[in-house]
């Protein structure tokens, strides 16, 4: 299977199945000498695990993650990083009935076609399970960015219609309610909103906004490898992405040159610096020293038990509803998930950026 590898200098590859023994990662390019230990994976790993509130499937996982290798003595040796977590809460049997029919807004028919075969307990490499690879391997990054004096910060824009308000944005309030939602109000607005899905057996989409604060200006590569483009396809490589803008996005497509520009001037330090931030701290392809701002639009969970309509593996029309344990929402469980991409992406393009230029390389020599 291909597609199951990520980054360049600083590589992933995940491996696993929701309902086989376990799902893992192998984490390829760690500098060595970085101080590592299992909870500070264990920690971005909490933060998507189910059976959390009751807006998450009830699956009941400890996800506790194991380090296999590259780690000796609490620091990195710079070899490659092994790490696992074992599945112990499989509930196959909750699937048997799905092996003869497609559920719409899954990958069951993409998946026959592709292959001719497909693991239909749990979704196999389609289920959400997937990502906790993503998520331990982001954990690693995120703690080289922070030596760097760099944060990648995710949040719940919105759920359904509920979106927050700028006006009473708070970090800290994310903690307190179970949709990460930095608003309170809004998140009661939020919370009331999914109570109603759930009474209807259905479920809710919502949009994840992420800040990368501290990226020096001049990484990313100008033409396909831009910045933008690589977090993109980090994104929207997460399995309910169904949209991605960064900046104003698709509002700069209603605005004018003189709206959308961002004014340069001089900060008081004396660096160059701009007066907005509309690009979203991206400009041809390459950052440009604001925060990089960026929005991710995600699908409703398509396992609902209201009744829909699909065919059989014979081509029959049926009616179907879906049981199991399912998230009603996806979002809440899916900002860390964000964050990590993210922590990978330009963690990989700031290692390419040290070879961009004749006086970095001869500085490092010259040490």
């Amino acid at each position: 299977m291909a597609g199951s590898t990520f980054g360049t200098l600083l590589s992933v590859t995940t491996w696993g199945e929701s309902h086989g023994r376990g799902i893992g990662v192998v984490i390829d390019g760690c500098p060595a000498g970085l101080p590592l230990e299992e909870n500070d994976i264990q920690i971005y790993l909490n933060r998507r695990k189910p059976g959390q509130s009751r807006f998450t499937t009830p699956r009941k996982e400890d996800d506790l993650v194991e380090i296999w290798s590259g780690v000796f003595e609490g620091k990195t040796t710079g070899t490659p990083i092994s790490l696992m977590v074992r599945n112990t809460s499989q509930r196959s049997k909750d699937y048997s009935e799905i092996a003869s029919y497609y559920r719409p807004g899954h990958a069951d028919y993409t998946y026959d076609c592709k292959y001719g075969f497909r693991d239909y307990t749990g979704g196999g490499r389609s289920s959400g399970r997937e990502t906790i690879g993503r998520v331990a391997a982001g954990a690693v990054a995120a703690r080289i960015l922070e030596t760097l004096g760099i944060t990648v910060t995710a949040y719940t824009r919105a759920i359904g219609p509920v979106e927050i308000s700028y006006d009473r944005f708070d970090l800290s309030l994310m903690e307190q309610n179970a949709v990460n939602m930095p608003d309170a109000e809004a998140a009661r607005q939020a919370e009331a909103h999914l109570d109603s899905c759930r009474a209807e057996q259905d479920s809710c989409g919502g949009i994840i906004e992420c800040v990368i604060h501290g990226m020096p200006a001049g990484v990313g590569e100008p033409c396909f490898d831009k910045l933008n483009a690589c977090l993109a396809k980090a994104v929207c490589s997460i399995g309910a992405v169904k949209g991605f803008e960064i900046g104003d996005g698709f509002a700069a497509a209603k605005s004018r040159g003189s709206e959308n520009n961002d004014a340069f001037c001089t900060a008081e330090n004396g660096t160059i610096a701009k007066k907005s931030n509309h690009a979203g701290g991206v400009l041809g392809g390459i950052s440009d020293g604001s925060d990089i701002i960026f929005r991710a639009a995600f699908k409703p969970t398509p396992s609902i038990s209201a009744e829909q309509q699909t065919v059989n593996r014979d081509g029959e029309n049926i009616t179907v509803s879906i049981h199991g344990r399912h998230d009603p929402i996806i979002v809440p469980r899916a900002v860390v998930v964000v964050e990590c991409m993210a922590a990978l992406t330009v963690l990989d393009l700031l290692m390419a950026d040290m070879t961009s230029r004749m006086d970095r390389i001869q500085a490092f020599f010259r040490r």
